[in-house]
């Protein structure tokens, strides 16, 4: 990876890949790793910076995640983000107290003193927080260089040792000065903005060639975009050594399999189909917990693959198109941040796997893979192709699974496709789509009475699938889609809109 980098060391936040994410815009590479790597590891990466970012913690605690004073006397710039403030408060001889109110939410921010962090940034500015602690009296040789109407400590710096720390958080989108703060602290720091998707394909090949050598690799293919950029990735690097193999779960949209495989004939990929439907719904009977389902679809995945795979010799790695939104909610590798679900292809793998997992889309979101996708060449119809589960259908269908219910589902779902591109929709939303409860209601067509089924149709905008927004749809366009599913799909009676956002809720249902 590239020497002109920055270290991000975790602290549990569940934004925290946002500020590699935000580095990552500015043109630097950026690594996140564990709030427990050693001092040696760090230096011996030899970072251009380092950041620390929040976490749910309160530095004094028993146990919290600490900072090895070593890290700080690299000679490199450190911010500190929130809980990452404090504990350079807390190492370096300041003090620490509980906030008399904890503070959630957007504040006004007022830069008091100077600093080349706020250059060319506003005097006032709206800063997003999270935080239960403060910074009661800041360590020695430091200057408080902003301040909000509750914090008298929002920002301080130690320009001589260029240690730094904001109490609000830069990375979230919230905060509208947060790219330039990023920008003016890598530009302090000395590093240039050479890391772009050519760099990251670059160096992707590199990383995949040296891994895998002389292995044989199978890829879960599923026709999305993020696990057909990983086989093309592959198959640029190793070519020949690549076998693509599709499962049919019997969990996949209307046609999925005849599109898919025409999808790997143009870009000449190694294809095979396991038939494997009647396995899947087998294992999945009568099971409605959704945790339940994930892992029983992620361990079937997985006993597929490794069947699969007899066929074709020795095989070594199985390639997967997992990315950042699907491990930090699913588990922790890099922090302790809080599991939300396991994704199928995450969570639900089993510990005695035999093979040697590859991700090389692990530490991206969705946007840059499809910047990745451009980069790659991919025709633009299939890069702006909406996200689909691994799970597949089974996470919208509410409930216990079954082909009826299945059924009733797929037709539900062709329309609400089909009317978001008829209608131009389909590029302004980041995912549409419908799922089927575990309810029926009482309905009136044809002058007789039904107790049949409901829809609901889920529609959000988002950036990077960790936080989403409801779309407020046209009224005339949801009108639509109730009628045509009523009237065309045998068993539905009603059909509801989804209208929460994440957080409280997720995008997907299950």
């Amino acid at each position: 990876m590239p020497d002109n980098k920055v270290l991000i060391i975790d602290y549990g936040s569940q934004v925290t890949q946002l500020i590699a994410r935000r580095v990552r815009e500015a043109g630097v590479y950026s690594e996140v790793l564990p709030s427990w790597t050693t001092a040696q590891e760090i230096k011996s990466r030899d970072p251009g910076a380092i950041i620390l970012s929040g976490g749910p913690a309160s530095v004094t605690d028993p146990g919290a995640p600490g900072l090895n004073p070593t890290v700080l006397e690299l000679g490199v710039p450190i911010l500190g983000i929130c809980y990452g403030l404090q504990l350079l408060t807390h190492h370096l001889g300041g003090r620490l107290a509980r906030s008399e109110d904890r503070e959630y939410g957007p504040t006004q921010l007022e830069i008091t003193a100077p600093s080349p962090l706020w250059k060319d940034l506003p005097r006032f500015a709206r800063v997003w927080m999270s935080h239960g602690d403060k910074v009661d009296m800041p360590p020695p040789g430091f200057t408080v260089t902003a301040t909000t109407p509750n914090l008298a400590v929002a920002a301080l710096a130690c320009e001589a040792r260029r240690l730094y720390g904001v109490q609000f958080h830069p990375e979230v989108h919230h905060t509208k000065i947060g790219p330039g703060l990023i920008r003016n602290f890598l530009n302090l720091a000395g590093l240039k903005a050479d890391w772009n998707m050519t760099s990251f394909v670059k160096h992707t090949l590199v990383n995949l060639k040296t891994k895998i050598g002389n292995g044989q690799v199978i890829c879960g293919l599923s026709g999305g975009i993020d696990s057909t950029v990983t086989a093309i990735l592959l198959h640029q690097a190793i070519g020949k050594q690549l076998h693509c193999l599709f499962v049919d779960n019997g969990l996949l949209r209307q046609g999925e399999t005849d599109e898919v495989r025409k999808l790997a004939d143009h870009f000449r990929l190694d294809f095979t189909v396991a038939a494997a439907a009647k396995l899947f719904l087998n294992r999945l009977k009568e099971v409605v917990d959704p945790e339940q389902k994930r892992k029983i679809i992620g361990r079937t995945f997985i006993e597929v693959f490794e069947a699969e795979a007899a066929q074709f010799g020795q095989v070594d790695f199985l390639a997967q198109g997992t990315l950042y939104p699907d491990v930090i909610e699913s588990v922790s590798p890099q922090g302790p941040a809080a599991v939300i679900k396991s994704h199928h292809n995450v969570g639900g793998l089993p510990d005695d796997m035999n093979l040697t997992l590859i991700e090389p889309l692990r530490d991206l979101f969705k946007d840059e893979v499809r910047a990745v996708a451009a980069e790659l060449d991919l025709p633009e119809n299939f890069i702006w192709r909406q996200p689909f589960p691994g799970p597949g259908l089974a996470i919208r269908v509410i409930g216990a699974v079954d082909d009826e219910r299945l059924t009733i589902l797929r037709q539900a779902d062709v329309i609400v496709q089909q009317e978001l591109k008829e209608t131009g929709l389909y590029r302004h939303i980041w995912q549409g789509f419908a799922v089927l409860l575990p309810l029926k209601t009482v309905g009136v067509m044809g002058d007789g009475r039904t107790y049949e089924n409901i829809v609901a149709i889920r529609a959000v905008e988002s950036v990077d699938a960790m936080t989403a927004d409801w779309a407020r749809l046209p009224y005339d366009f949801l009108a639509t889609l109730s009628r045509r599913i009523i009237n065309e799909v045998q068993g539905v009676n009603r059909v509801v809109y989804d209208i929460s956002s994440k957080p409280p809720s997720t995008i997907e249902w299950e």
